[in-house]
């Protein structure tokens, strides 16, 4: 591999630029005139016109319409999905909450407890039951992608 000199970047910025068709009548004799004393600089300018009139002549296949129709169904089937887990989630942080008030409530309801115990008491209620529904929801879900629950140890 060559070292990369001088010379040989500004070819390569007069030939990006020819084939944007952004160069003046000089810059298109400079890149002339370094394409004439340099075959390999030549030589990779003709892989790069020919590279330039291939991607402008081909043309993007259309997929057929069945993989449309199974693409839109992939996406439908996850916005449900993640909506569903979304509903379920809450529903079991309403729940468990509610649970968990219901068996504290004699605690708060203390008249005695001061309030910044009785607030650290919820707060801690309420952030086991939010990370036991995460676990619980990202077990359940590395369950059916675990690359290694097949795997004997």
């Amino acid at each position: 591999m060559r070292n990369p000199d001088p010379i040989d970047e500004r070819a390569r910025q007069l030939m990006m630029g020819a084939l944007d068709g952004e160069l003046s009548r000089s810059d298109h004799d400079e890149l002339a005139r370094l394409l004439r004393h340099d075959p390999a600089l030549e030589q990779e300018w003709r892989q790069l016109q020919r590279v330039k009139e291939v991607t402008q002549t081909m043309s993007l296949r259309h997929p057929p319409e069945e993989t449309w129709d199974h693409y839109w169904t992939g996406v439908y089937r996850r916005i449900e999905r993640g909506a569903g887990w979304i509903l379920v989630s809450v529903g079991a942080i309403v729940l468990l909450s509610w649970g968990l008030w219901q068996a504290v409530q004699d605690i708060l309801g203390d008249t005695e407890l001061p309030t910044f115990i009785k607030a650290g008491i919820l707060a801690l209620v309420a952030g086991g039951v939010i990370l036991l529904v995460s676990v619980i929801r990202e077990k359940l879900i590395l369950r059916r992608s675990d690359p290694y629950k097949d795997v004997i140890r």
